[in-house]
């Protein structure tokens, strides 16, 4: 019912080596169509990303007047655009995340973070895959059946042990909607609340009768 990381990532992943060339680099850049690259040792431990973007600041600094470029040698980004190989012009440490966490923790590392990417790693610190933000939205396009299947069973039966038809739940485009009087009114916020976190769930309607509320076929 929950998506991990290992669920959506890319396993399949090109590396470099801390010693690969800028012009590898680039040429890379042109034949995987990707736009970053994680860098490993030789046990196949992450040890920094090499973007595009780190790499188009050489073009800037051969662009740009030296005298217009003082900014970008200030921040520290002149070591990048001077540099010859992966390990000249990658970020180190970059965000990781491990294979068995939720996709909701990869979505909010890179919004955080501000990255398009998070490198999967083992606990030993071995690349794993990739998981890209279209890979974090892919959630979102599963089918209203199974949707409606893991809330009414898989939620509902087995989480709260709420009978099928007890409440009524419907799902369309991903929205789900939720009707009927729960037995307490703390069992159908919770309800609630725990839908909003099914995978592929887009938004919850709050239908439910509550305590001192009308029903909506009442005068």
């Amino acid at each position: 019912m929950n998506a991990t990381v290992r669920d959506i990532m890319t396993p399949q992943v090109v590396t470099v080596r801390r010693d690969t060339s800028f012009k590898e680099l680039a040429v890379l850049l042109g034949t995987s169509r990707v736009s970053a690259f994680p860098v490993t040792d030789e046990a196949g431990r992450l040890i920094g990303v090499v973007s595009e973007a780190d790499m188009l600041i050489k073009e800037v600094d051969h662009a740009i007047h030296p005298g217009l470029f003082t900014g970008l040698r200030r921040s520290g980004e002149h070591e990048k655009a001077v540099g010859l190989t992966a390990a000249d012009m990658m970020t180190p440490a970059p965000v990781t995340i491990g294979p068995e966490e939720p996709v909701d923790r990869a979505a909010f590392l890179m919004y955080d973070h501000g990255v398009k990417r998070l490198p999967v790693v083992d606990a030993a610190g071995h690349l794993a895959g990739i998981v890209s933000r279209a890979d974090v939205l892919s959630v979102f396009a599963r089918p209203d059946e199974e949707i409606l299947r893991d809330v009414s069973q898989g939620l509902l039966l087995r989480g709260f042990s709420v009978a099928p038809g007890h409440l009524e739940i419907t799902v369309a485009d991903g929205i789900v909607t939720l009707a009927g009087r729960p037995d307490t009114d703390e069992l159908g916020h919770q309800i609630v609340e725990a839908a909003r976190h099914v995978d592929g769930v887009v938004a919850v309607e709050d239908r439910m009768f509550y305590s001192g509320l009308r029903s909506p076929a009442e005068p």
